[in-house]
């Protein structure tokens, strides 16, 4: 039933394959797609994965760097496959150690492994207590309860059942009873030892004339003592509030004439006339050229002395952790036997450091389940790895932690849009760049700064102005525009706006504007088509199914998802649902899904990067763009090394 089993070394050489009965197809197709898709991008917490009709398992053999994939077709449950896969590694190790642990690539091709019939052996032992554990008869039914039954008992009567309530209220009775007699005996405890003095403040078993000397020597004593003050009942007369007070805004002015600016535009018409060609930047819109590639960004590493103290803390807390497993001989002896590398790591090992770890990737902003499946990925990248000399178990899970972040941020694919556009002129049509994302994210903000870059970098722009949904969308983009072309003013381009808005409005089809936005792009020879869309939840059924519609329909160079590095788990829940939909509704086999991320917002939060891992993990797609401000020169490029750098810092 198995397809296909092969043992090969991480490496790439094929130590031994077997091919089952009746299969014709090669299975270098799905073991690459596992080696491309899961082992190079450090995703093997999970030692499933599915490829086409095939279900692959893996397991990785870290010792001595071996790979081991069995396939079968995805409609079967072999329960034995995980079991059998571990029999298949033990038993291989253990017959080809030897030429094993003489590593080297020539040495592995010369070697001949005969492992036909022993694979044969385990896999009709793991097929056989499949079988054995099979599930079991159905037990009949003179072995039931059932069965044990009396007809009488099965036959309901309503006096039985009244007996039964009343019984149960007569319990329930005598319970409450029984309860409200435990206080009742407290207050005759209670009564008993303060007897006395209620004789002494009662009248019984006095006279007459004793109760009224008694009542006249308690009026003479409250007559000539002092009066004892009571709470008076009527309150304090609060003071009376004082009026509300105007606020005074510095620079705000003392009078509403001096706020009144409708005379500036000349004879008080309050209409802005033409800005596009009149508008005059501040001294803040001043920018630096922007020509090239774009800077990464990048962070302030920690001092030297700050990540020494962090070792330390780490290994300190090594060595606390290892305090709990009994070892071995004690002293200078037992402490230099833990450093140096004499044994290989074991899950028990790692799992103290894994979950420090995990704690501090969801700190630092990582989702919860991304943070899961990565430290699951490297405890299985790890298990069985030999440690190397005076090297402690955190400073290993640490260092193999910060390589897979680092393959986790740096592309499958690089996105080059400079180069991309140059090579959509020489085509003679336009680079077209569709932009999506949740509410609030900054798309607009980020589509103006990547229109300056492009600028910067001599390309014509027509933005589309696709949102026709939220209110003010059109008028936010026809304001980059005016600010644009005066940073770069039509006559040092040869009379043209380098940067035009196509519009139709609101309330219209946004597929039909960004169609008609590229068509005209195409006629005037404009190089880049910017695409704006309307914000949405990744919840809401007909936008997404719109924006599915419009990326089927227009078929854009580039789909770039908007998201800020302010979010946490809703990374994980937004990605998917984003890419979910696009596929759902796609007309094509091969839907467009999302190709890269703008992350926005990262000015503000410090080292809690979390939110760039989590979006590349989830999509496998680079991060393109990141937005570090609010002007126009705050667009940047991620530095992989400086984010993990960032992540890593306690």
């Amino acid at each position: 039933m198995l397809d296909f089993f092969t043992i090969f070394s991480k490496g790439g050489i094929v130590l031994w394959c077997f091919q089952g009965t009746g299969v014709t197809e090669s299975f270098t197709g799905p073991v690459n797609a596992l080696i491309r898709s899961v082992i190079l991008q450090e995703r093997s917490g999970n030692n499933s994965f599915t490829h086409d009709a095939l279900s692959l398992r893996y397991k990785l053999d870290n010792e001595f760097e071996l790979v081991f994939v069995v396939g079968f077709q995805k409609i079967l449950t072999l329960t034995y496959v995980d079991k059998f896969i571990d029999d298949v590694q033990l038993h291989f190790r253990d017959r080809y150690k030897n030429e094993l642990e003489h590593k080297g690539a020539l040495k592995l091709l010369n070697n001949n492994f005969e492992f036909e019939d022993d694979f044969q052996e385990l896999l009709r032992d793991a097929e056989d207590s499949s079988r054995a554990r099979g599930p079991g008869l159905m037990r009949t039914f003179n072995e039931s309860q059932k069965s044990q039954k009396t007809v009488k008992s099965m036959i309901e009567t309503k006096g039985g059942d009244k007996a039964k309530e009343q019984g149960g209220k007569k319990n329930k009775n005598a319970k409450k009873e029984a309860t409200a007699a435990e206080p009742l005996k407290g207050e005759q405890v209670r009564a008993s030892a303060v007897g006395p003095k209620m004789v002494e403040n009662g009248n019984q078993g006095l006279t007459n004339e004793a109760i009224i000397q008694k009542n006249r020597e308690e009026f003479f004593r409250k007559r000539m003592g002092a009066p004892i003050e009571k709470p008076s009942g009527k309150s304090p007369k609060p003071q009376k509030p004082k009026g509300k007070e105007k606020r005074v805004w510095e620079m705000g002015g003392n009078s509403t004439k001096e706020l009144d600016f409708s005379e500036h535009n000349g004879n008080g018409s309050h209409e802005a006339g033409d800005q596009s060609q009149d508008f005059n930047p501040d001294l803040g819109m001043q920018l630096s050229s922007m020509k090239g590639d774009l800077q990464s960004v990048d962070y302030e590493s920690s001092e030297e002395e700050d990540m020494e103290m962090e070792e330390e803390e780490e290994r300190v807390i090594v060595t606390h952790t290892t305090k709990k497993s009994p070892k071995k001989g004690g002293g200078l002896f037992g402490m230099l036997k833990g450093l140096v590398g004499s044994k290989s790591l074991s899950q028990e090992d790692m799992e103290p450091v894994l979950d420090k770890m995990k704690d501090h990737l969801i700190a630092k902003n990582v989702a919860a389940e991304i943070s899961s499946q990565l430290c699951d990925s490297v405890a299985k990248k790890l298990e069985g790895k030999v440690m190397g000399t005076f090297t402690t178990v955190a400073s290993t899970v640490k260092q193999a932690l910060q390589d897979s972040l680092v393959q986790i941020l740096q592309p499958k694919r690089r996105v080059d849009i400079l180069r991309d556009v140059l090579e959509s002129r020489s085509q003679s049509r336009p680079f077209v760049i569709t932009f999506c994302g949740v509410n609030g994210v900054g798309k607009s903000t980020n589509l103006a700064k990547i229109s300056f870059w492009l600028i910067e970098n001599g390309f014509s722009v027509l933005i589309a102005a696709c949102d026709t949904f939220r209110a003010g969308a059109v008028e936010q983009l026809r304001t980059h525009q005016r600010r644009l072309n005066s940073l770069h003013p039509p006559q040092d381009h040869g009379g043209r706006p380098v940067v035009q808005l196509y519009e139709k409005g609101y309330g219209k089809d946004a597929a039909g504007i960004a169609m008609e936005a590229i068509a005209y792009a195409r006629n005037q020879v404009f190089d880049v088509v910017l695409v704006d869309t309307a914000g949405r939840m990744q919840d809401n059924a007909p936008l997404m199914t719109a924006l599915a519609k419009l990326i089927a329909v227009n078929m854009p160079d580039l789909v770039l998802f908007v998201g800020e590095a302010l979010v946490g788990n809703e990374a994980v829940d937004q990605l998917v649902k984003f890419n979910q939909a696009l596929a759902d509704h796609s007309m094509s086999d091969k839907p467009r899904l999302i190709d890269g991320i703008v992350l926005t917002k990262f000015d503000t939060i410090d080292d809690k990067v979390g939110a760039a891992i989590s979006m590349t993990y989830i999509t496998g797609q680079p991060i393109v763009f990141v937005g570090t401000g609010q002007t126009y020169n705050d667009l940047r490029s991620l530095n992989a090394r400086a984010v993990v750098g960032a992540l890593m810092k306690a």
